[in-house]
């Protein structure tokens, strides 16, 4: 078997530029990583949200906290606040829910709050994320998930982060490059397969032939390797996930002081969804809606009109979408990683999350001793049971959906466009709430207590026997005291603009 001592990655942005990184970090030097991108191609990102897996991957990579935020025009995210999803506007009943990145209280001896919440321990119209957490009332608060004295990348409660995805990706570049990584700037014109249909060669216009020991597809939705050259299907998901435009606007705050809001605003509007991102100096915007039931110029009236005078003068990009995976993700001597291996709508930033999983997988099974064939097979089965999982956890936010205002959200409740699995799960939750059996663990990209978030928030309903739960005492005095120490916490932490403007302040001072 040939020894892997190269790689080379076609494609820079996130994907490209993560994966060199988190390589030069883990493998060391005795690695030499090539990665050639074109100047010709911008990367795609119009403001990024995360899940808190990056904050161990960018900890791991070398970043300092600090410096990430600045150089990426970086924020705090706790979770994803949920507008207009369980019923249409205007009606009766509450319209708004939370996903919290903080999971569930649990005290460790065996009393888990759920069931209790279900029978009725918080008291009348409490949510369940404002029940069992304090992070529903801190983020409400817009105060922040950590206080200036705590360290990097630790906080009182669990985070992610939103980010400029452009700068995002030169600040990954600049710790690529300075951990050893080659950096070539060229278009790649062909894909040349040896006699076994491996790639021997990746050619450029001004770099000519370019060789390695594995190669790693990061051009985006081109699939230059895995697509174009290696010909591997893709599944579309679209009669699954029905959103395949986006439009979007990056609009300014009011004020520079205004506040940040530390949670991804996700509104439902006739024919999909606008998501709100607040960075440090702007909003990012964008309606995600699928062109079957509407035509690109309502969708960004759409958009529009949610923004406002805000969005005044502004001009709005138009993206396609096309939802879905390569079958297979490492084929021979090429893995894909992002866009070139797969996506799924942004609904719960699972784009970022994806390109964390790949890079470590291909980081911690890489093939020093040039086994492809059993790594590779590894890798596959494990990339391709997230992509299905993550799809089906898509699905939840929209099958459970209770709207009837337009037939966008009519036909998503269709049992016909529900995968066998999540039905197969939404029939046992009828009798017994989640739990962590339900769910392979390396598959998983979201924890037993987000399905538990979203299930409920969505308003999904759950018959217990409470003869089976005796604590329900214990139980009230535990959501009792959740409450008063949300309050303390709301007290505590400092407002999410102050934080950030202290932590950018403290690195430009010095």
């Amino acid at each position: 078997m040939l020894r892997v001592r190269s790689v080379l990655i076609v494609g820079g942005g996130t994907a490209g530029w993560m994966a060199a990184a988190y390589l030069a970090r883990v493998l060391g030097r005795e690695i030499a990583i090539t990665l050639v991108e074109s100047p010709e191609i911008g990367t795609i990102g119009v403001g990024e949200g995360t899940f808190p897996s990056i904050r161990g991957t960018l900890s791991t990579i070398g970043i300092d906290e600090a410096d990430f935020l600045r150089k990426a025009n970086a924020t705090f995210k706790q979770g994803v606040h949920f507008v207009d999803w369980v019923r249409a506007p205007g009606s009766a009943g509450v319209n708004s829910y939370f996903h919290p990145f903080s999971v569930p209280s649990y005290r460790g001896d065996g009393l888990e709050l759920l069931p209790y919440w279900l029978l009725g321990a918080a008291g009348k119209d409490v949510a369940f994320a404002e029940a069992v957490t304090l992070q529903k009332k801190v983020a409400d608060a817009a105060r922040a998930p950590k206080r200036l004295k705590d360290g990097a990348y630790q906080g009182a409660l669990n985070y992610a982060y939103h980010f400029d995805a452009v700068r995002f990706a030169g600040c990954l570049r600049g710790e690529a490059v300075a951990l050893g990584v080659r950096h070539l700037q060229a278009k790649v014109r062909d894909v040349e397969l040896d006699e076994r249909g491996d790639v021997a060669r990746v050619v450029t216009d001004d770099h000519g032939a370019l060789s390695a020991d594995l190669y790693i597809d990061c051009s985006g939705f081109q699939a230059l390797i895995i697509g174009k050259a290696l010909g591997v299907p893709f599944k579309n998901l679209n009669d699954q996930l029905f959103v395949d435009r986006a439009v979007a606007l990056q609009v300014p705050y009011p004020r520079p002081d205004h506040p940040i809001a530390s949670y991804t605003i996700s509104t439902a509007r006739e024919a999909g969804w606008i998501w709100d991102i607040g960075l440090r100096e702007r909003r990012g915007t964008g309606y995600v809606y699928s062109s079957r039931y509407s035509d690109d110029d309502r969708a960004e009236q759409v958009l529009r009109d949610y923004v406002g005078s805000s969005g005044d003068g502004l001009s709005a990009r138009r993206l396609k979408l096309n939802c879905g995976y390569r079958t297979v993700q490492w084929v021979g001597n090429c893995a894909a990683i992002g866009l070139a291996a797969g996506f799924l709508e942004p609904l719960e930033a699972s784009g970022i999350g994806l390109i964390e999983a790949a890079v470590y997988l291909i980081a911690h099974l890489f093939p020093l001793g040039g086994e492809m064939a059993e790594v590779s097979r590894q890798f596959n089965a494990q990339m391709t049971g997230r992509f299905e999982r993550i799809a089906a956890f898509l699905k939840l936010h929209y099958c459970l959906s209770q709207r009837t205002d337009s037939q966008f959200w009519i036909d998503n409740a269709d049992p016909r466009t529900i995968p066998d699995a999540l039905a197969d799960k939404l029939a046992m939750w009828r009798t017994r709430p989640p739990h962590r059996l339900d769910f392979i663990a390396d598959m998983e990209m979201y924890p037993t207590s987000s399905w538990q978030f979203v299930l409920y928030g969505m308003e999904f309903q759950t018959a217990l026997d409470a003869a089976r739960y005796p604590r329900f005492d214990d139980a009230v005095r535990e959501m009792r005291n959740i409450r008063l120490v949300a309050e303390r916490a709301r007290g505590d932490l400092p407002t999410h603009r102050e934080l950030i403007e202290r932590l950018y302040a403290g690195t430009v001072a010095a």
